[in-house]
């Protein structure tokens, strides 16, 4: 008896099988992966800094925003933990609290590039008309420094969170168009695809059940890659003062203001510079370890 071809009989985890049972391996691989104390370290790290941001009000701070200028440039004491800024500020809370921030705006323009990147980058490769006038525009978008088009938006707009999130996710999603972009086109040349869509299957169908699945993986691992940069664009962003206002305790506005004061408190530029390298350091171990177990090809080299 012959079974017809039809969209719902077609093999179409068939071509993928290798790197099915690849991912069925994951769990595994992972704490394979943990078990490198580098890797181990980095991990604690950066559950630790979540951990702070998330229960920075928990752990002995005041209020970051809070002006006492009768103890400016505080040393190191039992009231003040890591001691106070030019305005009396607490070092301390507006550290902590600056964590805080910069996961926020690592989160949010990472989910808001990865979103808008994906939308785009799916209809890119998958419509041929559009190619062609989606990439260019994208070319232009890169053509531009990141930093040069987040001041600019932050310039003409002001500087608040929201502006600062777009002005950071801007930039980065051209870099997740053309990913996605190469992943579809790379899927649709594939004979189960083409099967489906000569038997007539719906586009969304061929989209959500073929294509799309195959994009998460290295949308996971340029996350981390987009997540570490947000970071560091806001940093730099509020270093510069085109970016968060200057009473939002961020670890940018912290070094920002803190250098004018640095051969009488280091610790101004050190403390806050000190944990966005360890949080950036983190992330960038973590997005390597995804990379090389969420791809197949490497897991085959190793």
């Amino acid at each position: 008896m012959t079974v017809p071809l039809t969209s719902e009989t077609l093999p179409a985890s068939a071509p993928g099988q290798p790197v099915a049972q690849h991912y069925s391996t994951l769990p595994g691989q992972l704490r394979a992966a943990l078990g490198s104390i580098p890797v181990l370290i980095a991990f604690v790290l950066f559950v630790l800094i979540i951990f702070v941001a998330v229960c920075a009000p928990l752990l002995g701070t005041v209020d970051p925003v809070a002006i006492n200028p009768a103890e400016r440039l505080a040393k190191v004491s039992s009231a003040h933990w890591l001691g106070t800024d030019a305005f009396g500020r607490d070092t301390y809370s507006r550290a902590l609290y600056g964590a805080r921030v910069s996961l926020i705006v690592g989160i949010g323009a990472t989910v808001m590039s990865l979103i808008a990147g994906l939308f785009i980058g799916v209809i890119a490769g998958y419509f041929r008309f559009a190619d062609g006038i989606i990439m260019r525009v994208m070319d232009g978008i890169m053509a531009i420094p990141g930093i040069l088009l987040a001041i600019a938006l932050v310039s003409l707009t002001g500087g608040s969170l929201a502006t600062v999130l777009v002005a950071i996710t801007i930039p980065e999603i051209p870099r997740v168009v053309r990913l996605v972009r190469g992943v579809i086109l790379s899927v649709r040349a594939e004979p189960y695809v083409e099967a489906a869509v000569s038997l007539g299957t719906r586009v969304r169908t061929i989209l959500w059940r073929h294509m799309i699945p195959n994009t998460i993986a290295p949308l996971i691992v340029q996350g981390t890659y987009i997540f570490a940069a947000a970071i560091l664009t806001e940093a730099t962003l509020s270093f510069l003062g085109a970016g968060l206002p200057p009473e939002i305790p961020s670890w940018g506005n912290m070094m920002s203001e803190g250098r004018m004061y640095f051969r009488l408190l280091p610790g101004l530029i050190l403390y806050p510079g000190i944990l966005l390298a360890l949080t950036l350091l983190c992330v960038n171990i973590l997005g390597d370890v995804l990379r090389d177990v969420l791809d197949p090809r490497m897991a085959k080299k190793s």
